[in-house]
């Protein structure tokens, strides 16, 4: 089924897999030239959506085959995932505070990070490029994982992560462009803008995958962080958004969203990897 893509280096399939997920995200931005709002209980949904994805690939795409392959390298596999598992969410919560951003609704003096004098729209573009860091990596890692031929690692279930993160990346994109049309710019500002904040998924892609094949033994360690990276946005983030109040359905729509995005990583996982 994947035969064309195997004849790629991994890194390379790991820019295919991540400029997949790129285009998909602009795909999502590009919904700014037909609706100027968004209803927050349609956003709620895809926040919760994007949680539950991001949730099952953490486990079934990272973490079991991160301790599956420490056994197969010797580690002492709890350990190993634990010491990745944290140090990803570490990783994330450094970024957040030192990266300036800001979430859509808040007061531009309530940004995040360092303090700095940047437009309110990058600022805005920031705060979900920060989601984007730990999902690229994750897809570049699993590509990498695939030149060493482990059992449990294998180029379905790369794809079936890229797929999962590329499906999560239509309502991100969304949930970017448009509220920074609402915020006053352009529809071709605000959808440029939307569709950057999914690029910082190729080059760390390709870094994580460079990073896998170069020191075989971090591979574990490097699924494990990925995996603890996504965790933290899903706490951190995601949740938090969608739960705020829409047109009185409150925080269900959230939490259906979220467990229709779990089933369909799950799926996409267990059947395709």
């Amino acid at each position: 089924m994947f035969e064309w893509l195997s004849q790629f280096s991994p890194v390379m399939q790991a820019f295919i897999g991540t400029m997949f997920t790129w285009a998909v995200t602009a795909l999502g931005a590009s919904l700014v030239f037909f609706f100027k709002k968004i209803n927050q209980n349609t956003l709620n949904a895809m926040l919760g959506f994007a949680a539950g994805v991001m949730t099952a690939a953490s486990f079934w795409s990272l973490l079991a085959p991160g301790i599956e392959m420490a056994e197969e390298l010797g580690q002492t596999p709890w350990l190993t995932a634990a010491i990745g598992f944290l140090g990803g969410g570490l990783f994330l919560l450094v970024v957040d505070k030192l990266l300036p951003h800001l979430h859509p609704g808040m007061k531009t003096s309530d940004a995040e990070g360092i303090k700095t004098n940047w437009q309110r729209s990058i600022l805005l573009v920031l705060a979900i490029t920060l989601h984007n860091i730990p999902e690229g990596l994750a897809v570049g890692v699993a590509f990498g994982a695939v030149a060493y031929g482990l059992p449990s690692a294998s180029l379905a279930g790369a794809v079936a992560l890229a797929l999962g993160i590329g499906l999560q990346n239509f309502p991100e994109g969304a949930a970017v462009s448009i509220p920074l049309r609402r915020e006053g710019l352009s529809r071709s500002k605000a959808f440029f803008y939307g569709q950057a904040s999914g690029i910082v998924e190729p080059i760390s892609g390709v870094l994580g995958a460079f990073a896998v094949i170069a020191m075989r033994p971090i591979l574990p360690y490097a699924l494990s962080f990925a995996a603890g990276a996504m965790m933290y946005v899903v706490v951190e983030e995601l949740i938090p958004e969608g739960q705020k109040k829409g047109a009185g359905i409150h925080s269900d729509v959230t939490t259906i969203g979220y467990m229709v995005g779990f089933a369909v990583m799950m799926l996409l996982d267990v059947g395709l990897g």
